[in-house]
């Protein structure tokens, strides 16, 4: 049997950076990424990759980001007043939170720069523009 779209799969996977750094894997999680083929909870690159695999296959593949998180959108750099921020927060560079936008969304955000009453704020997910490389090995494959 081999995967096809609609197909729920559990996959361990470790996905690394050109410069080799992990930036994710399914051990830092403790078991296998569950989810179903084509739906849209993976991006589509690794979704793409998926298909055609059987039980126990192992796969090396490379994302370009136009198939992952996209190109980094210079625009969603944005400087915001120190005010918007709880008053205690401490702010540093390279700070990771969810930014809430008037659409009631949370989007994954960085502080990239904090002066005199400002704050660089970047919206672009942290993977953006980036290429990743996934190592993979099929676990097992279910029928919804």
């Amino acid at each position: 049997m081999t995967v096809k779209t609609g197909d729920k799969v559990k996959v361990d996977y470790v996905g690394k950076l050109d410069d080799g750094s992990v930036f994710d894997s399914s051990e830092d999680h403790g078991k296998p990424l569950e989810f179903q083929v084509g739906t849209g909870h993976v991006i589509k690159g690794f979704d793409d990759a998926i298909v055609g695999m059987s039980e126990g296959d192992e796969k090396e593949f490379t994302i370009h980001p136009a198939e992952a998180y996209g190109q980094h959108d210079p625009t969603l750099v944005q400087k915001v007043p120190r005010e918007v921020f709880p008053q205690e927060a401490e702010l540093t560079p390279g700070l990771l939170f969810e930014a809430g936008l008037p659409t009631g969304e949370k989007v994954p955000a960085m502080i990239t720069a904090v002066s005199e009453g400002m704050v660089t704020v970047d919206l672009n997910h942290p993977l953006a523009g980036k290429t990743l490389n996934f190592k993979i090995k099929l676990r097992e494959i279910s029928v919804p």
